[in-house]
């Protein structure tokens, strides 16, 4: 199957990481074919941020000129208390963000990144099969047959499970439990910025912060729309697994309890919202959960994570970069090329995984905490807000 040492690659999900991921390795050369279990890609999710540390590899496979098409470059990352309204810190992005990390900071929505792969990965000459669910693999003398819904076989060196949170690729490599409920629920809304008051349009990123809360909105779509998404706590619902639900107004209102009116009245001008429960998985703690042999996992597949750092995508991107630059740069059996693939990732997930969950932690704060959390960003600003580890970070794009 291997053709002049480069291996032949399967990957499972065309999401924003198999997108990227496939797209990555056909830029290496690599031979690929997609499959996806959706009989065509959807236009679902909401709007995503991207830092510097993501961003820079997007231009790097040479698509910083269609995100600048889609995307809005906020300005600044604004912090508020979301019951006094008061402005608690602020984070210069935009120039800023260039200067210190060589990329900007971007906020898209995520189905025209989505779209914006998916053709890329075309011209790259990437073969897409929709309607496809992986449903199993096993081991043959010339690598991997991958086991398609149809009932056909697809013969590969190496198959990439990037078939997210729910993925079918992960249960048969690692058999463990499934994604947990983090006790948070999400509603997202996307509203056209011309239909809003001219006080309520914004080109910033603001995060309010509230006991058992938080709220963020952001520009999308070259800033004509405006993404917004509330997190509170809440019990598990009885469809725990589905990504895009009707979400209820008067139970988000309820659970959000006494916010003040700057906040209220941005929640207000909401029609609808649609819900989602949150999973996560533990912070990774060794390789093997991202590879074992011909197989390896990629985004959410590997390390689903809470959404307070605003990097779930951002990881997949980057472990495509890595992924395909181990199998078509790497020495080798193609086992051991995916396991540099895995050593090279594991420990930077994981850090992302831990800082995210923190991050809810203070975002949620009540009492005492909520008190130290807003004096600390009042009395330091950018030193706290700032996160130069992740934003410097990161694999360098070729």
């Amino acid at each position: 199957m291997t053709k002049n040492g480069i291996p032949q690659v399967l990957v499972a999900g065309s999401g924003i990481g198999g997108l990227a991921a496939a797209l990555a390795c056909a830029r290496q050369g690599v031979s690929v074919q997609l499959l996806e279990r959706a009989a065509q890609l959807s236009e679902v999710g909401a709007g995503i941020q991207i830092g510097p540390n993501v961003t820079r590899i997007l231009q790097a496979w040479g698509l910083g000129d269609a995100l600048a098409q889609v995307a809005a470059f906020p300005k600044r990352l604004q912090a508020r208390d979301a019951q006094t309204g008061q402005v608690l810190g602020s984070l210069r992005l935009a120039e800023r963000a260039q200067a210190l990390y060589g990329a900007p900071y971007a906020t898209i929505h995520r189905a025209d990144l989505q779209d914006l792969l998916h053709a890329a990965a075309q011209t790259a000459g990437v073969a897409v099969r929709l309607g496809q669910a992986v449903q199993g693999w096993h081991e043959t003398a010339e690598g991997l047959q991958v086991d398609a819904a149809d009932g056909s076989n697809v013969q590969a060196d190496a198959l990439v499970g990037a078939d997210g949170v729910w993925s079918a690729v992960r249960q048969q490599l690692l058999g463990d439990a499934p994604a947990r409920f983090t006790g948070h629920l999400a509603y997202r809304a996307l509203l056209a910025q011309a239909d809003l008051p001219a006080h309520l349009r914004t080109d910033e990123v603001t995060v309010w912060m509230g006991p058992r809360l938080h709220v963020v909105h952001y520009p999308v779509r070259s800033g004509q729309w405006l993404n917004l998404v509330a997190i509170v706590h809440g019990d598990k619902p009885a469809q725990a697994n589905a990504w895009d639900a009707a979400g209820h107004t008067q139970t988000l209102m309820q659970a959000m309890g006494g916010v003040g009116k700057d906040l209220h009245e941005r929640l207000a001008a909401v029609p609808a919202w649609r819900q989602w429960a949150l999973h996560d998985r533990a912070p990774m703690t060794a390789a093997r959960e991202m590879a074992q042999g011909r197989v390896a996992l990629l985004g959410d597949a590997a390390h689903p994570m809470r959404p307070y750092l605003a990097q779930g995508a951002g990881m997949a991107i980057e472990d495509a970069q890595v992924l395909a630059q181990c199998l078509a740069q790497g020495a080798g059996s193609v086992s051991a090329r995916l396991k540099a693939y895995a050593e090279q990732r594991w420990a930077r997930n994981a850090q992302v995984q831990a800082r995210a969950i923190r991050n809810g932690q203070i975002f949620h704060a009540t009492g005492p905490v909520a008190l130290g959390r807003n004096l600390s960003m009042r009395l330091l600003g950018e030193r706290v807000m700032d996160v130069p580890w992740l934003y410097g970070g990161g694999p360098v794009a070729d």
